[in-house]
């Protein structure tokens, strides 16, 4: 058997007029009335009997008026401090923040996790390891309308050097399409001496032959710990042999 529905009473509903809480208040407020009137009248006769009293009682009408002038004082006061701590918190954290991402992005060692980094920081990854190995002028440009030079640089020999950055997972490796768009803009446009493209993963077959033949850099994942390392070449050492070989 179906329970029967309770009745929910409007939303709207007006309270109704509460005659016992009506007249506790107008009691109280008479006690209140009373007590002041008393006051006021000892306060009174006081003063006539004994006038020195009177000047006694102003004293301590001027300090507790005083004092509760000063307690609202101290109360905005406080408010107003609270309101400056909270604001130089948040000017305090978000300082902190853009000086700790720098300083970390600066301290980039051989330990680092290149996928735990997102594309701004690898790239500021790929810079630090440019001025750490001699390199001077190094930027981080990467980003909207870069044209594929994500970190320009001048090399110990005064070559430029121009970087494109490819943070991409083990199973995505970078194509002959992605070192066609770069060799399209990193000599015309960049006027790179030497052109390099580093990735965290690995390049295709057809990628590397064009590479080759554009004159580009391929940089992989096991060539980038190495040059972290210190173990490996810098990606203009190897155009330096290139070059050192065709000079003789």
């Amino acid at each position: 058997m179906a329970a029967p529905a309770r009745r929910t009473p409007p939303a709207n509903r007006r309270r109704s007029f509460d005659l016992r809480s009506t007249a506790l208040f107008f009691v109280l407020l008479a006690v209140v009335v009373s007590i002041l009137g008393f006051a006021a009248r000892t306060a009174v006769d006081i003063a006539e009997r004994h006038p020195g009293w009177a000047f006694v009682l102003l004293l301590l009408g001027v300090a507790g008026i005083a004092a509760l002038g000063r307690r609202l004082h101290l109360a905005r006061a406080a408010r107003r401090a609270a309101a400056a701590l909270d604001e130089a918190a948040t000017e305090a954290a978000e300082v902190w923040e853009t000086a700790t991402v720098p300083r970390q992005r600066a301290a980039f060692g051989v330990d680092i996790d290149y996928d735990a980094l997102d594309a701004e920081e690898f790239e500021a990854a790929v810079a630090h390891l440019c001025e750490r190995d001699g390199c001077s002028d190094v930027e981080a440009v990467g980003g909207a309308g870069d044209l594929g030079a994500d970190v320009v640089a001048v090399s110990p020999e005064g070559w430029r050097v121009v970087i494109q950055c490819k943070r991409y997972g083990d199973s995505h490796r970078v194509g002959s399409q992605d070192i066609q768009r770069f060799g399209g803009t990193c000599f015309a446009i960049h006027e790179a001496d030497v052109a390099v493209l580093v990735t965290t993963s690995d390049f295709t077959a057809p990628a590397v032959e064009y590479a080759e033949q554009c004159g580009i850099v391929c940089v992989d994942r096991q060539a980038l710990l190495c040059w972290a390392e210190g173990s490996g070449p810098r990606p203009w050492e190897a155009v330096r042999a290139v070059r050192d070989v065709e000079a003789r």
